[in-house]
């Protein structure tokens, strides 16, 4: 099978990464034709006239040069205005929509760039419903997306597949070894979904416990006035994510309360189970398609920084069970969301297209 991933999607993106990786740990050829539109930019949702204009050259280009021959097309994310230029270099074969997001709910419900009423609320809905309906299938990274992806669409749900986002092998392996004294780790951009408020009320209620967080974004303002226990970093090499959470006592992952922080998995989480690292996320309907409270991750009510205080102090405490929750989010990591469990996943669901 000959796979091309195609578009304007952001290479370096975990998704997008870590599904050409898995196809090709699963035999698959993976051939790419990618415009460059938002490597480098930090602040991809914040789109100026610079970035529109990249954009539309971007698509033209896609559009009028041939692409290589294959036997399905992957759409891969961002790239809702990459669909048209996709069916065309499909010469008639299937197309699949890696979308990750819709920029909709993203733009407008999760981050509150735009009115829910507004124009340009109503144009990214447009743009959302067009992408979805345009490929023979969309891969959503969880059943609570997937439902909202169709609900949004006005497609049957069988349109829709689910695969976990997972976390990219070549960089995150196991080799959890927690450094003294205890710190949990937070990384990822500095956004409403992350529910960073939370992390740092909760460093509050825990003055003698380590916080470190890595990212920048949208709200670092808020790190500005932060309690002296938590330490920020605005960036690390992706490859030396790694070696981040093997030396955490945990990891955070998202604790937002709006409607799309309880519909994904973040790529954080899959990466710290990858790693070995025991994970604290918010107590989700996605979350609860992969993970069980105290057993193999910590969950507690989105947006409670008293709850997460509490969870950190028992994890300081009681260092077997935090050993116990390491090995048995791990293990679950590997039979549901390891690359070659989503590799297999990845291609059984093109092979069905064919």
């Amino acid at each position: 099978m000959r796979v091309l991933y195609f578009g304007t999607y952001e290479r370096r993106y975990p998704r997008n990464a870590q599904v050409v990786s898995c196809l090709r740990r699963a035999g698959v050829e993976v051939v790419e034709r990618h415009e460059p539109v938002w490597e480098g930019k930090e602040q991809k949702w914040s789109v100026g006239p610079g970035a529109a204009a990249r954009l539309a050259l971007a698509e033209a280009r896609l559009l009028a040069r041939r692409s290589p021959e294959a036997d399905i097309v992957i759409v891969g994310y961002p790239g809702h205005l990459d669909l048209p230029a996709a069916r065309r270099a499909a010469r008639g074969r299937p197309v699949v929509f890696n979308p990750l997001v819709s920029l909709s709910d993203t733009l407008v419900g999760d981050r509150g760039r735009f009115g829910p009423r507004s124009f340009p609320a109503r144009v990214l809905r447009g743009i959302d419903r067009r992408a979805l309906r345009s490929p023979d299938l969309v891969v959503a990274d969880t059943k609570a997306h997937a439902d909202f992806l169709a609900d949004l669409a006005g497609l049957p749900r069988e349109h829709f597949a689910v695969c976990f986002v997972g976390a990219e092998e070549r960089v995150f392996r196991p080799g959890w070894s927690p450094k003294e004294p205890f710190t949990a780790l937070f990384v990822g951009k500095l956004i409403p979904l992350h529910g960073l408020e939370t992390i740092l009320e909760a460093a509050r209620l825990v003055p003698d416990l380590g916080v470190r967080i890595v990212g920048s974004g949208q709200l670092e303002h808020l790190l500005v006035p932060r309690p002296p226990n938590v330490e920020w970093t605005p960036w690390v090499e992706y490859e030396q994510l790694a070696e981040e959470l093997h030396s955490a006592s945990c990891a955070l992952g998202i604790f937002g309360t709006s409607d799309k922080a309880r519909r994904v998995i973040p790529n954080k989480a899959f990466q710290a189970l990858a790693c070995g690292a025991p994970l604290v996320t918010a107590d989700t309907p996605a979350a609860r398609e992969l993970l069980t409270d105290d057993d193999t991750a910590v969950l507690i009510p989105p947006g409670d920084p008293q709850a997460l205080a509490d969870a950190l102090r028992r994890l300081a405490a009681e260092p077997e069970r935090t050993r116990r929750l390491a090995e048995a989010g791990h293990a679950v990591y590997r039979e549901r969301a390891g690359e070659e469990v989503l590799g297999a996943r990845w291609r059984g669901l093109l092979e069905a297209l064919l």
